[in-house]
């Protein structure tokens, strides 16, 4: 059969060869009939299923740990939430069965997030996700999920569902291709930090089927369907040597003329931070405080917070440590904190501006973090997610000198704030930038949400610009300039975010390789050369193709 070239925006460095095998068909939607059991039965049948659903998630989050547990936990309050159940009973007292019920509760739900648009939309496909499970446990049948088998096999599907995707089993999914998400969709943020092999976003794998022989190769963001054997043969070439070169880079993060570059871990908890140390991380560019918040009714107390923060200092000892404050609200709602029915939350009292709004969380927080720093030996650092402006900035840094946090700076994830990172940088000690949001606000294009994902893309010259302002920013004042978005981990990027004036990348650590290998292959002067060159670029497909050719 003649080779063809389908194509897809890569996660990770991988080339893998094999068989396909496709994810199944939902469950069919259940039929509209009236309940013969009565309405205690069904009621009982539901929320048993609910429940069940709901610890099911939390403890393959507890397996799974680090970013997938947040993603898991989250979902699973989804299965608790009381408005939920409260519309399940309803429709059950009026006739329904369980399982219609569910499918009709759910369905409400996700409509509701998809006209709130933003973030919120794409948490209605995850709930299409929940509500199968349920439904599943309902009826006593096998949830939708990844096929079984006892061969290896590259895994083809619409989107995979974050508990999927959390506990995959490496030895058998040897990469995996999706028509739906994008770069920064919960998928391919969670098969990065894994380090599995994906193409996301594209829409020609649909022609896929079971057993056809694919060559995937993360780094070209291609996927060759009926490869021939010198194809293989050469591919498999590649992946050595690319191997060989990320064992090869060991140390600290430079670039070939001896410019250090640091190359930090994104974290979320203790046990993902010993996969950072494993990793030979050179400290944390960000730790994620929300795995504390998300699955409470109330914000923990200051003691919780120190004791879980403390476990995840200890292990850097001499190190940075850059806390993000609690970044809740968009997909990250929190009943005592972020404003209930906004038509908009993306857009709305998210981040430092839902903490400012109740100030008390944000003072205990700061001071749980200050109490851990001081009993362990590593450099704690704080950042605000979400700023705006000058005027945030120099709120935020008062109150973290005021409670004891001696060095604070700003997430930069807004235009506004990229445009007036000099004028940030006057109040804060350094900046992060984050990618992810950044990218989505610059184009106005939900980095979550599969339809937009082909402009969801970090390497869109407008997003470079931004980034380029921030550097220079950095230059001008002789502060540190971090990115902490997933643009880091993209190796050849990573190259180019150095010649924009970044100082610091921080990344999933099964990333920290890749990254070092690439840039020991650059001196800072033809980085700075790169990124000129990219930034004359139309698109992002322009872009990839300039550093490609170099």
């Amino acid at each position: 059969m003649q080779e063809r070239v389908l194509t897809g925006v890569g996660v990770g460095r991988g080339i893998v060869v094999g068989d396909v095998r496709r994810m199944p068909d939902p469950l069919p939607e259940p039929a509209q009939v009236n309940s013969t059991l009565g309405p205690d039965a069904e009621l009982a049948r539901a929320t048993s299923a609910l429940g069940e659903t709901a610890q099911d998630l939390r403890e393959r989050g507890a397996i799974a740990g680090g970013l997938a547990q947040e993603v898991l936990d989250a979902l699973a309050m989804m299965a608790d939430d009381q408005m939920l159940v409260s519309d399940v009973k309803n429709r059950i007292d009026r006739g329904a069965t369980a399982e219609r019920a569910v499918f009709d509760a759910f369905a409400g739900f996700a409509a509701i997030l998809t006209m709130a648009g933003g973030y919120m939309a794409e948490r209605a496909g995850d709930l299409g996700d929940v509500a199968n499970r349920v439904i599943a446990k309902i009826m006593g049948v096998p949830a939708p999920g990844v096929p079984q088998s006892d061969v290896p096999f590259i895994l083809v599907a619409r989107d995979l569902a974050p508990a999927d995707t959390a506990l995959l089993n490496f030895d058998i999914v040897r990469a995996l291709i999706t028509t739906d998400g994008g770069p920064t969709s919960h998928t391919a943020i969670l098969a990065r930090e894994k380090g599995l092999p994906a193409i996301v976003g594209a829409k020609s794998a649909e022609v896929l089927v079971d057993g056809d022989l694919v060559l995937v190769d993360a780094a070209a963001g291609e996927i060759i369907l009926h490869p021939s054997a010198v194809r293989i043969e050469a591919g498999l070439a590649e992946a050595e040597a690319r191997k060989a070169a990320r064992d090869s880079a060991t140390g600290p993060g430079r670039l070939a003329d001896g410019h250090e570059v640091q190359l930090l871990a994104n974290v979320g908890s203790a046990k993902s931070a010993a996969a950072a140390v494993e990793a030979q991380a050179e400290g944390v560019g960000l730790f994620r405080t929300e795995f504390l918040f998300l699955d409470s009714d109330t914000a923990p107390s200051i003691a919780e917070q120190a004791e879980q923060y403390e476990a995840v200092f200890a292990q850097f000892p001499g190190k940075k440590v850059v806390v993000r404050v609690l970044d809740a609200g968009a997909d990250k709602p929190l009943s005592f904190l972020t404003d209930a029915g906004e038509e908009n939350p993306a857009l709305g009292r998210r981040g430092i501006r839902a903490l400012f709004a109740h100030e008390e969380i944000l003072r205990d927080q700061l001071t749980a973090i200050a109490q851990a720093a001081s009993k362990t030996q590593a450099h704690v650092w704080v950042m605000a997610p979400m700023i705006a402006n000058a005027e945030e900035t120099k709120k935020f840094v008062a109150l973290c000198t005021e409670l004891g946090i001696s060095v604070s700076g700003a997430m930069i994830e807004i235009p506004s704030a990229a445009l007036l990172a000099d004028h940030i940088l006057a109040e804060a000690a350094f900046v992060s930038i984050g990618t992810n949001d950044l990218t989505q606000y610059t184009v106005a294009a939900d980095r979550l949400l599969g339809t937009v994902a082909d402009l969801q893309d970090a390497w869109n010259p407008a997003v470079l610009k931004l980034i380029r302002e921030v550097g220079r920013a950095g230059v001008a004042t002789s502060k540190p300039v971090g990115v902490c978005g997933e643009a880091a981990a993209d190796p050849q990027l990573a190259v180019v975010l150095i010649g924009l004036g970044v100082t610091s990348l921080s990344m999933s650590p099964v990333a920290l390789g890749d990254v070092r290998a690439e840039l020991g292959r650059y001196t800072l002067a033809e980085a700075q050369a790169l990124a000129e060159k990219v930034l004359t670029a139309r698109n992002a497909v322009e872009a990839r193709a300039i550093v490609a050719g170099r």
